[in-house]
Formats: C-alpha cells, structure tokens, sequence
C-alpha cells in the first residue's frame, strides 16, 4: 500500500470561504477520482504554532493506483483552480505501509 501525505499552507489572504471550499473539493477526490482505499482531509487544530494549514492523507493499493491520482485531470483540476490560488506552500511524501 502507498501512503499520500500533503500538508498546506494557505497564504494569509486565504479567506475562510475559500479555505473551506479547497477542503471540500479535496475532500471530493475520493468520490470523483477514486482509487483510494481511504482519504482524510482535514484543517490544523491550531494547537501549535508554525503548523501547516491542512493536511490531505490518502491511501493506495499501489505505485499505479497513485501515479493514475495524480495524472486524473479530475485531481489537476482541483488543484488548479482550489489549492494553488491560495498556497504558499506545500509539502508531501508518498511511502509504502
């Protein structure tokens, strides 16, 4: 099994609407997309400072079912016009469980 874990800053003229509606449409990739055995994504619990904003952490069967992920136009899309509009910066890492 591969695990994706990505974490998000939003830059601070993020407002909450669109910070919401980023969630969301990350949240939508599991229905939209597929592939996935399971998907979380969720806002920081401001419990620290200098935390990420977010963080997206899916599951996959394998290498393929990921590399198909992150080509889906679906996944592209939801990048494009949700996540990068706000970020300032992101981070992520893909490892075998």
């Amino acid at each position: 099994m591969i695990r994706h874990v990505v974490t998000f800053t939003w830059s601070p003229a993020a407002d909450a609407q669109r910070r919401s509606a980023a969630v969301e449409a990350l949240r939508g990739l599991r229905r939209e997309v597929g592939g996935m055995t399971s998907l979380v994504v969720a806002e920081d619990a401001g419990l620290s400072e200098g935390n990420a904003s977010a963080v997206l952490i899916a599951d996959f069967p394998d290498a393929e079912a990921f590399s198909r992920y992150a080509r889906d136009p679906v996944h592209q899309a939801v990048v494009a016009e949700h996540v990068r509009p706000i970020l300032a910066a992101r981070a992520a890492v893909q490892y075998r469980v």
